[in-house]
């Protein structure tokens, strides 16, 4: 008799095959994600947009909802562009291609840790500020006063006045701003940031806060430098960006020699002054500094190994 099998019989296995679909595009039809980016990129490209990789990425982000991050994880797994998504974000590459700058398109601008609103009417905070900031930032970590006073003259967005009251918080921060198209944008960013030390005040940089003379610890600004005859080579720029915010008088520093009038008042002794201006402007603005009394005039580079901010002391 033969002996019985010790093998058990194992249940039918069904194979299973899993297809990930990108539901936007599945309901709707949709072009592949990556022949999508990769032609964006050769029209901001061919545009003269000089981050054009970049930019296509941000903007297919901001259609889909996504960081870069998430758009370059979606390009490595793959998907598609629904057709809806397709016809916004053709709407904005075409915007893009005539230059309107890209923090327009999306409504939001990075500066630091903060990313802020901005639009029509305010300049559009740069990467190179973010150094200008640091200075003022480390000023007020390394002062002994408990709640050191901090104002931004010609806030713009806020990001300057933002960025020290959010990484400094014991000190007291004023943003000051005189632009009746600008000003909306700076108190939307101080009320989406709600910083409680910071306080946003609408008046000109000369005659501002004069109830905190003698009291300041750091005065910063990024005022307008550029000379009026001369125009600004990027499109974004000379284009888009206020011109209130941009030029400074026949030789760019009309405001330069304001602000060193009015931080002097400000500041108590031993308190500094930072302003960011363009690279060839150092030397002249030594000389007003000099010719008003101010100590210690610095000059500060950026990443690009440019001069791009002076410091003083009271």
């Amino acid at each position: 008799m033969p002996r019985p099998s010790l093998r058990r019989r194992l249940p039918a296995v069904t194979c299973v095959t899993f297809h990930f679909v990108d539901e936007r595009a599945d309901q709707a039809g949709g072009r592949d994600l990556r022949a999508v980016r990769d032609e964006t990129v050769g029209r901001l490209a061919a545009a003269g947009v000089p981050d054009p990789e970049v930019d296509a990425e941000l903007l297919l982000g901001h259609v889909l909802g996504l960081s870069r991050g998430g758009v370059q994880a979606r390009l490595v797994v793959g998907g598609a562009l629904g057709e809806a998504d397709a016809a916004t974000l053709e709407s904005l590459v075409r915007r893009r291609e005539h230059r309107e700058p890209l923090q327009h398109l999306t409504g939001r601008a990075a500066f630091r840790s903060l990313e802020l609103a901005v639009g029509p009417g305010v300049f559009v905070p740069r990467p190179e500020t973010e150094q200008v900031a640091q200075l003022a930032i480390d000023a007020l970590r390394a002062t002994a006063e408990p709640e050191p006073i901090a104002i931004d003259l010609g806030s713009g967005s806020g990001a300057i006045a933002l960025a020290m009251a959010t990484e400094v918080p014991h000190a007291r921060v004023w943003a000051v701003e005189n632009s009746p198209a600008a000003f909306p944008w700076t108190r939307r960013n101080v009320e989406e940031v709600g910083a409680p030390n910071l306080e946003l005040v609408f008046g000109d940089l000369a005659t501002a806060l004069t109830e905190l003379d003698g009291r300041a610890a750091v005065v910063i600004s990024n005022p307008p430098y550029v000379p009026a005859g001369e125009l600004p080579r990027d499109p974004e720029v000379r284009l888009h960006d206020p011109e209130a915010a941009l030029y400074g008088g026949p030789d760019g520093l009309d405001v330069v020699r304001v602000l060193s009038t009015r931080a002097a008042e400000l500041l108590h002794p031993g308190g500094l002054l930072v302003i960011e201006h363009a690279e060839t402007q150092s030397a002249p603005i030594a000389a007003i500094l000099a010719a008003d009394g101010w100590r210690a005039i610095a000059h500060h580079r950026d990443l690009t190994s440019r001069d791009r901010a002076t410091t003083a002391l009271r």
